[in-house]
């Protein structure tokens, strides 16, 4: 198979451009030298056909329903791993040993403390202001009180920047919850695992003893390792442009936290809460389905941009969602009847096998998220919570090969040049 492409076009020579070859998944085209040979550029909106960078992390197959991280199917992740350990994992490339995991994990439980100044930041927003709003502000301002590990050239500064984000960031997100609900902060407990101090924080009342559930730390911390990473998606692509000018990583994380914040990225699983609430009662289920089919209304939790077959993370999940919903008997809920209703037409009927709306992982995250007792409007902040240690993983790779500041080019479609016409005289 040759590994050149020949270009053949009006006004210039014909040139060959290289054919790349990745570990797995397709090849590509390196167009690098096209502006240089043929003074054109290539259009693709969205870019949906072009890879913007060169990448060890992840890896996706969209027809086969496949998902990696650093070769290892999500699957026995899942099953086997814990989150801080699919951290190093995606950080460092490798599987720690037991003794490289028990250092990390007892990095990361210690700088969980956020500085006590950065609690006044809250006061400066409304009591109604969404989750996602002040961990935008919240997250931004951490370059201002740890800008002992701002220079991204040097690795030790990355390395602290990295620990930093992956302790802080759950603090921060259960502040933003606190918050919004008018209670008292919790510290953090360094007798609790990562997840289960994340919901003592959150959940914690100084009334009573708080110890999570086993059951449902689980759950949650599946649901952290399905979101941790997902290749070159709209935040994580923010984060690498972002960085690529040289920004903080502390800015660059609050800039996929804005990314992510938009209904069609990380508010997926906030949609699908809003679309069983919608329906309102099971007895509803079946005329919205035939609904949808005639294009009325809209489903969402299921299909995937990426993935033509079955969400390799929905399967997953959909365990995960009938332990927990076992667990706290909430079968008989009437909104989990519901989605269960309409899982059940959705993998039965024709038309949506036909189409390949499967069910995908926020759906099923949507509904243990809720289970869980975690508010809607908080859905988006834990999918930065699990995606942070993503973001800074690419983040600490673009930066350590040293990728040059992002341009993308453009079509232009407005007027020609003109001349400028005086007031009097349009």
């Amino acid at each position: 198979m040759s590994n050149t492409v020949k270009l053949q076009g009006a006004g210039f020579d014909t040139i060959e451009l290289p054919v790349l070859q990745g570990t797995l998944g397709n090849d590509v085209i390196d167009i690098r030298a096209l502006k240089q040979s043929t003074n054109m550029f290539t259009l693709d909106p969205g870019f949906v056909s072009t890879a913007s960078c060169e990448s060890k992390i992840t890896f996706i197959d969209g027809d086969k329903g496949l998902l990696y991280y650093r070769g290892y199917p999500i699957e026995q992740l899942a099953e086997h791993s814990d989150y801080l350990e699919v951290c190093y994992l995606l950080i460092y490339g490798e599987l720690p040993t037991k003794e490289q995991k028990k250092a990390f994990v007892n990095t990361v439980t210690r700088h969980t403390m956020v500085h006590e100044q950065l609690t006044w930041f809250f006061r400066g927003f409304r009591r109604d202001a969404h989750p996602m709003a002040m961990m935008v502000g919240v997250v931004g301002a951490l370059s201002a009180f740890y800008q002992d590990s701002l220079e991204i050239a040097d690795p030790e500064h990355r390395k602290v920047a990295i620990y930093r984000l992956i302790s802080k960031i759950p603090t921060i997100a259960a502040m933003c919850y606190r918050y919004s609900n008018g209670l008292p902060f919790n510290f953090p407990r360094n007798d609790l695992s990562y997840t289960a101090n994340f919901m003592h924080m959150m959940f914690a009342t100084p009334c009573e003893a708080y110890e999570p559930n086993p059951v449902l730390v689980r759950a949650l911390d599946r649901i952290f390792i399905l979101h941790a990473d997902h290749e070159q998606n709209a935040s994580t692509s923010t984060v690498r442009l972002a960085g690529s000018s040289g920004a903080n990583p502390f800015a660059c994380i609050a800039a996929g936290i804005a990314s992510l914040w938009g209904p069609s990225h990380g508010g997926a699983n906030e949609a699908v809460l809003n679309m069983l609430a919608e329906i309102g009662d099971v007895s509803n289920v079946a005329s919205f389905m035939e609904g949808v089919k005639a294009k009325k209304y809209r489903l969402m939790g299921f299909g995937h941009r990426v993935y033509r077959n079955m969400d390799p993370r929905a399967a997953i999940m959909k365990q995960t969602c009938d332990e927990v919903l076992n667990e706290l008997g909430l079968h008989d809920d009437p909104r989990f009847k519901l989605a269960m209703e309409l899982e059940r037409i959705a993998l039965s009927d024709p038309y949506f096998i036909e189409k390949k709306l499967y069910p995908n992982v926020d759906f099923y995250s949507g509904i243990v998220l809720s289970a869980l007792g975690i508010p809607v409007s908080m859905f988006t902040v834990i999918f930065a919570l699990a995606r942070t240690v993503g973001w800074i993983s690419h983040w600490h790779e673009m930066i350590s090969e040293g990728q040059k500041i992002g341009r993308p080019r453009q079509l232009y479609t407005g007027s020609p040049r003109r001349d400028f016409v005086a007031e009097d005289k349009r």
